[in-house]
């Protein structure tokens, strides 16, 4: 059994969805997150037993630090989106506050280690899109004494900090303003679901280690949201992180994704010299995921095969030493 670090999930929106504001459901235009949340959403409220790809229940035994993004939709004005924010940390706090003895929340790196120890799952809060930092560099701050170590600037349109794939726009005056004030705080960058000309923008901004919490590799899979070789290299360069993302539709154009499929995806981060920057990045909760992999009670089964493909020394690595890694040596600020 393999330690997991997850760089990325959107449980913590599915959990928290309903009991969301009307007002911000009504923004977002989706009454339940998830597929057939609406016809059991008893299942879908609790952390520790649910029917999502997450719970602590499914992850079991196998030691795991999980990244609990809160994902902002596109839809949300930037102050509605902090409100979403809180609500949604909220929720999570109220989750592990209810299974103390089995998941602790992690602020730092030490801490994910002491909880590890402890034989409970290690919490880490991120942001995914986080648009109310363009309200004000403060809410950097905010975010980062809160126990955010880890946020993204968009998600798939063009935003107030900066632009996904759909659009062709730079990062705005905002967001070079946030990405400032997130290398000052020592909040990790994650560069998922930028465009690449966004890419190259914070790339050029910033000489921090940057992270592509759940993107996978172009060259295999032609969709936009993967890395290029180059982009990969840059993030290597700098001892950043690449998560592996679970999407069907990011590991394969077509058709249904077999293990082969994944271990395309790591054989050409592996051939790019990416052994210490390769993690998981599963994006569990947003997206269809393969039969070998369909939720986190299957990471026991998924851990073999990576052995039996790639070995115990990569195996360990991609599944979570690299990530406990990059995140130990990374001190938050304090005010």
């Amino acid at each position: 059994m393999f330690t997991v670090f997850d760089l990325h999930c959107d449980t913590a929106d599915r959990l928290a969805w309903q009991s969301l504001p009307s007002d911000l459901k009504t923004a977002c235009g989706m009454d339940f997150y998830g597929p057939g949340d609406e016809n059991a959403p008893e299942l879908c409220r609790d952390l520790k037993r649910n029917h999502c790809h997450i719970s602590l229940e499914g992850i079991g035994d196998t030691p795991w630090t999980q990244c609990f993004a809160c994902y902002i939709p596109d839809e949300l004005s930037a102050r509605q989106s902090f409100e979403f924010f809180q609500h949604v940390a909220l929720h999570m706090d109220e989750q592990i506050a209810l299974n103390g003895g089995r998941v602790g929340l992690a602020t730092d790196g030490e801490s994910i280690s002491a909880i590890l120890d402890s034989g409970r799952v290690a919490a880490v809060r991120t942001i995914e899109n986080a648009r109310f930092f363009a309200l004000d560099p403060a809410y950097v701050d905010k975010a980062a004494l809160g126990g955010v170590l880890m946020a993204s600037l968009s998600w798939n349109a063009a935003g107030p900090l900066a632009s996904g794939h759909d659009t062709a726009e730079g990062l705005t005056t905002a967001g070079f303003a946030a990405l400032k004030r997130m290398e000052a705080m020592g909040m990790a960058i994650d560069v998922s679901h930028l465009n690449d000309r966004c890419f190259d923008e914070v790339a050029s901004s910033t000489d921090a280690p940057l992270v592509a919490s759940h993107s996978n590799s172009r060259a295999v899979c032609g969709a936009p949201r993967n890395l290029t070789d180059a982009q990969f290299d840059c993030i290597r360069e700098r001892g950043g992180l690449v998560g592996l993302n679970f999407c069907c539709g990011f590991l394969r154009e077509s058709g249904e994704p077999t293990f082969d499929d994944i271990s395309r995806h790591i054989d050409r981060w592996l051939e790019r010299d990416g052994e210490d920057a390769i993690a998981l990045g599963s994006d569990f909760d947003g997206c269809d995921t393969p039969r070998c992999i369909a939720s986190a009670a299957d990471m026991p089964a998924f851990q073999n095969l990576l052995r039996a493909r790639f070995g115990e020394t990569i195996t360990a690595k991609l599944c979570g030493l690299n990530a406990l890694r990059f995140f130990s040596r990374r001190i938050p600020a304090t005010l």
